[in-house]
C-alpha cells in the first residue's frame, strides 16, 4: 500500500476539493507512466487508511477518473488503470545534468519573436503624471453612464439582450453615432457606414487585415503613432515616412512615391497630428483628397483628439469632403471619458464595412452589448455633447496654465509650441538633457512622464516627448513642474 500513497500529498488548506486533489495526482501519475495501462489500484478502503481520510472521499476521486475513463472496473477484482492507453516511458528526475525547463515558463514549441511588438504598457502608478494625453476620469459622466447600463442590464428582453449581438456593433449606438458625425463633422453618412469597434487600433487592425497583402506600400509620418507602425509592420507592408513640418504631413513627398510606383493606404492624423499635435493645413487637405483619388491610395484617417481645439471651431475631417470613396474614418471614445470604456468606431463606404465586420467576427464575436447601448443612450440624451462642452473648457484652462508654467519655470530646458488642440504639449528638451535618465529620476519622485522613446523614430532621434496636461488638476500640474525642475538644477 505505501508505494501509492506516498506519491500523493493533500493540502488541506486548499481551496480545491480533497476528492480532486487525489483524482489531479491520480491522473498525472498515469500520464507521466508511473502507473501504467492496467494498473491495479488499492481499493478505496486501503488507500484511505493509507492516507488518514475518510474512504467516501477515495471513492469520490476514483468515480471521477472512472468517468472520465482513466480508470475501469472489475466486478470482484478491483479498480485498473485503464487497458486503452499506449505503454509510456517514465520520465527519469534527472535530465543528463541538463536543466529541465519550466514549461510555464517557456513553451515547448519554438515560435518567431517579433521585436517590433515589444512595447512598454501605458500604466502609471505614481501619484503625479504629465502622461501622453489622457482625459481625467474625474471629469467623466460615470453616475449617468453608470444608470444607463443598469437600465440595460434591467429592462427589456434580457433574451436579446444579454444574448449575441450583431457583429456590426449595437443598431442604436451606429444610429446615434452615424446623426452625431453627421452633425458634428459634417459627415453623410448612414448606419450602415458605421462599424463599432473596441477603438481606434481595432479599426486599424481591421483594415490592415482585410485590406492589405503583404508587400503592399503604406505611409505614414515620421513622427508618427507607434501602434499603427506595428500593424503595417506586421500586415508586411512596405512603409514609406513622410516628413512634416510646422502644417503637417508634406504632401509632395506623398505624390513623389505615388508618381514612381503604388501605393496602397495612407494613414494621417490630419486634425490634431500625432505625435506634435499640429494641424493638417486646408490646402493640403486638398491637396491629399487630389492624390488619392488620382492614384487610388486609401485614407485611414485617425480622428485623434478632434473634439478637444481650443480656438475656433475644428477643421472638418478629410471623410467630410470625400467624393471617391477613398476614406475610412476611425475614431473613440477613449479620450471621452476614459481609456477603460473600449467604444470606437470606423466609418466607410458600406460594402468596406460590411467586409471588416466579416472579419471582425473570427477575432471578436462581437462588442458589450450592454455598453454600446448605455453609450447610445448618452449620445441621445445630450450626455456626451454636454460633458465634451464642460471638459473643453477645462483642459484649455488646464493648458494654458500649463503652458505658462512650462515657459517661466522651466523655459531654459525646454522649447514647445501652445498646442491649438488636444491634451499634451509636444516639448523639446535641450540636447544636453538625457530624457531618458530624467523620466527614471522624476518616477523615483512619484511623477511619470514618457522618455520619449516611441516617439522619436528618427535619425538623429529628437529630444521630445509628449506631456500630457488634461488628467492634471493645476494643483497637481504645478507639483509636476516643480519636481523637474528641481531634477534639472540638481544636475546642471
Amino acid at each position: 500500500m505505501q508505494p501509492l500513497s506516498s506519491l500523493l500529498r493533500i493540502d488541506k488548506s486548499d481551496r480545491q476539493p480533497v476528492y480532486l486533489q487525489i483524482a489531479n495526482q491520480l491522473t498525472d501519475l498515469i500520464r507521466t507512466g508511473i502507473m501504467q495501462s492496467g494498473y491495479q489500484l488499492l481499493s478505496s478502503r486501503q488507500l484511505a487508511e493509507a492516507m488518514d481520510i475518510h474512504r467516501k472521499t477515495v471513492v469520490r476521486a476514483y468515480d471521477e477518473l472512472l468517468a472520465q475513463g482513466w480508470l475501469e472496473s472489475r466486478a470482484g477484482s478491483g479498480t485498473y488503470v485503464a487497458t486503452h492507453f499506449p505503454e509510456i516511458k517514465p520520465q527519469p528526475i534527472s535530465n543528463g545534468g541538463k536543466e529541465i525547463p519550466n514549461t510555464k515558463k517557456i513553451a515547448g514549441f519554438s515560435f518567431e519573436d517579433k521585436p517590433y511588438l515589444r512595447r512598454a504598457v501605458l500604466k502609471s502608478m505614481t501619484s503625479l503624471r504629465l502622461d501622453d494625453g489622457f482625459p481625467d476620469p474625474r471629469l467623466a459622466p460615470l453616475e449617468e453612464l453608470s444608470r444607463a447600463y443598469r437600465t440595460q442590464l434591467l429592462t427589456g428582453n434580457s433574451y436579446v439582450k444579454l444574448g449575441y449581438g450583431d457583429t456590426f456593433g449595437a443598431q442604436w449606438l451606429r444610429q446615434e453615432l452615424s446623426a452625431y458625425l453627421n452633425e458634428t463633422r459634417a459627415l453623410k453618412t448612414l448606419p450602415e457606414n458605421v462599424l463599432i469597434t473596441r477603438g481606434t487600433v481595432m479599426g486599424l487592425h481591421l483594415a490592415c487585415t482585410g485590406l492589405l497583402k503583404k508587400g503592399d506600400n503604406v505611409a505614414l509620418g515620421e513622427l508618427s503613432w507607434s501602434s499603427a507602425r506595428m500593424n503595417f509592420i506586421q500586415a508586411g507592408a512596405n512603409i514609406f515616412d513622410i516628413p512634416s513640418d510646422e502644417y503637417g504631413i508634406k504632401v509632395d513627398a506623398i505624390e513623389a512615391i505615388c508618381q514612381k510606383q503604388p501605393l496602397r493606404l495612407l494613414y494621417v492624423t490630419s486634425h490634431h497630428h500625432y505625435p506634435t499635435t499640429v494641424a493638417l493645413r486646408a490646402d493640403r487637405r486638398l491637396q491629399l483628397l487630389a492624390l488619392s483619388e488620382k492614384y487610388g491610395f486609401i485614407i485611414f484617417e485617425d480622428d485623434y483628439d478632434y473634439d478637444f481645439h481650443y480656438l475656433s471651431k475644428p477643421l472638418l475631417p478629410l471623410a467630410g469632403a470625400d467624393r471617391a470613396g477613398m476614406l475610412l474614418y476611425c475614431g473613440s471614445f477613449t479620450k471621452t471619458i476614459s481609456p477603460a470604456f473600449r467604444v470606437g468606431y470606423l466609418v466607410g463606404s458600406e460594402n468596406v464595412i460590411n467586409h471588416l465586420a466579416q472579419i471582425r467576427r473570427i477575432i471578436d464575436r462581437q462588442g458589450d452589448n450592454m455598453l454600446e447601448n448605455a453609450m447610445a443612450e448618452l449620445l441621445q440624451n445630450g450626455i456626451i455633447q454636454r460633458h465634451l462642452r464642460k471638459s473643453l473648457r477645462t483642459y484649455r484652462q488646464r493648458r494654458d496654465f500649463f503652458c505658462d508654467l512650462l515657459k517661466s519655470e522651466l523655459g531654459n530646458y525646454l522649447d514647445f509650441q501652445i498646442p491649438d488642440g488636444g491634451m499634451a504639449v509636444w516639448t523639446r528638451f535641450d540636447p544636453k538633457i538625457d530624457l531618458g535618465t530624467l523620466s527614471q529620476k522624476a518616477h523615483q519622485k512619484d511623477l511619470y512622464f514618457s522618455d520619449g522613446a516611441d516617439s522619436n523614430t528618427l535619425s538623429p532621434k529628437l529630444n521630445s516627448t509628449r506631456l500630457g496636461f488634461a488628467s492634471s488638476t493645476q494643483d497637481e500640474l504645478e507639483q509636476s513642474v516643480g519636481i523637474i525642475k528641481k531634477l534639472l538644477e540638481q544636475s546642471s
